[in-house]
């Protein structure tokens, strides 16, 4: 597409060129000020024409260590030396004409040959048209569109020049000058639009109207609370977009990242040149601090794990418990000061909370895959569970070994009519139970009713 796009280029690049050699020379050889200024103007769209393919080449170059946006404000800055210096030719042109508007007439006047100078032009700029056009429906392209508006915009100046001789040739002498006059105006507006345009891609000035959009898409999708710092720069036919988010602060990395992704495919459907970074930040506002609570603790290096979060409020006062998983192999003080950290943290960041009680558990990394039942293990467990006059029937007991692991599984039917809370304390002590009788054991205990 790249090559197709260059080739379409080097072509109009030709026909333009080709087109301001016959003007320039038909215009000297008739005496015809309109036609030389009109053979400038196609000097302009030359020069343009050539910017855009040297865009078009560059737009492919990767980044380096000294660019890291790119290469686009080359096009830039060759546009703005470009208008400068068509603006100066353009007031020349204005100058010259109003010069010759006061002087007698010249002893040669343009005519057919300068007309058949125009026409040649007129043609050349119907085939750019055509064959952009043609262009820009199979391959698209910014280049290729902008290369497109200046063909349209050489037809009509070389028309103006056209007119303005054929008035020469019915008696108005100075139809030619007038016209020359029209269209030095006509580049020194262009010439200024271009240095203008530039100059503001130079600094960095986006539309406000884009940033807004982008704010807007970023904000309607699915799991943004809200966007907040957005930076926006040009450079060529890129925007790059810099977006900040804010997230519920629960939210998962995986699914941050998700939302992330979605954002910028989000944008891209609606600015296919955008270039985007996506940043995310938590929002904790409307959401349970309990929520936030195991965030902060699972935060503190050393933290293997969080579970059963609960707060709840006495006398105006809020309280926190929770349950936070340590290494099994560090000792009691280590433990004690990553607590102390987890609740400073919390009263840090929760000023709300009065105090926090945490729960000190040790951590075992659970295999996925275990093998080898161990029956004599199995059978131990047995014994221990017929001294608890509470179980009134003993189930199913699976111990998997992997490695210096036992993992341990349990069903045991109570008493229905016991409360949970008595299972719970009764399933906690066999648990210890049976940990201090088999080392490095993990277990679990399914508790049924009778």
């Amino acid at each position: 597409m790249f090559v197709q796009r260059t080739r379409v280029l080097q072509i109009s690049l030709l026909a333009i060129f080709s087109a301001f050699l016959v003007e320039l020379i038909f215009g000297l050889v008739s005496n015809s000020l309109a036609l030389i200024t009109d053979s400038i103007h196609a000097l302009l769209d030359s020069v343009v024409t050539l910017i855009l393919i040297l865009a078009a080449r560059l737009a492919i170059k990767p980044p380096d260590a000294e660019h890291t946006y790119g290469h686009g404000k080359i096009e830039s800055l060759g546009g703005l030396f470009g208008g400068i210096a068509i603006f100066i030719i353009a007031c020349f042109f204005i100058y010259e004409s109003i010069n010759r508007l006061q002087s007698p007439p010249p002893n040669v006047l343009p005519g057919l040959f300068a007309i058949i100078g125009g026409l040649y032009t007129i043609g050349v700029d119907f085939f750019r048209i055509i064959i952009l056009r043609r262009s820009i429906k199979k391959i698209g392209g910014s280049t290729l569109k902008a290369d497109f508006y200046h063909a349209f915009m050489d037809l009509g100046s070389t028309m103006v020049a056209i007119v303005g001789i054929m008035l020469v040739s019915y008696g108005v002498y100075f139809g030619d000058f007038v016209a020359a006059l029209i269209l030095g105006g006509l580049l020194a507006i262009l010439s200024i639009k271009l240095v203008y345009k530039t100059a503001l891609d130079l600094t960095d000035v986006i539309s406000p109207e884009t940033v807004k959009n982008v704010r807007e898409i970023s904000k309607s999708t699915e799991g943004v609370i809200d966007a907040g710092p957005i930076l926006m720069r040009r450079s060529g036919d890129t925007i790059f977009a810099d977006i900040t988010i804010s997230l519920r602060g629960d939210t998962s990395f995986e699914k941050a990242h998700e939302i992330s992704a979605n954002v910028e495919k989000n944008i891209k459907n609606h600015m296919s040149n955008a270039a985007t970074t996506i940043h995310f930040e938590p929002n904790w506002k409307d959401i349970p601090p309990d929520a936030k609570i195991s965030e902060i603790a699972k935060s503190v290096d050393g933290v293997k794990g969080v579970h059963n979060v609960i707060t709840h409020k006495t006398k105006g006062k809020t309280y926190c418990n929770l349950h936070v998983m340590v290494d099994r192999e560090i000792n009691l003080l280590s433990a004690h000061k990553i607590s102390e950290i987890i609740e400073e943290k919390i009263k840090e960041q929760l000023p709300d909370i009065t105090h926090a009680t945490i729960h000190l558990e040790p951590f075992v990394t659970v295999p996925e895959n275990f093998n080898i039942e161990d029956v004599e293990t199995e059978e131990k467990i047995k014994k221990i569970l017929e001294k608890y006059s509470e179980i009134k029937k003993i189930g199913r007991i699976l111990s998997l070994k992997f490695e210096n692991i036992l993992k341990i599984d349990i069903d045991c039917s109570f008493n229905k009519e016991l409360s949970i809370e008595k299972v719970h304390d009764l399933t906690s002590e066999i648990e210890h139970v049976i940990r201090l009788e088999i080392k490095n054991s993990v277990i679990t205990i399914h508790p049924e009713p009778n």
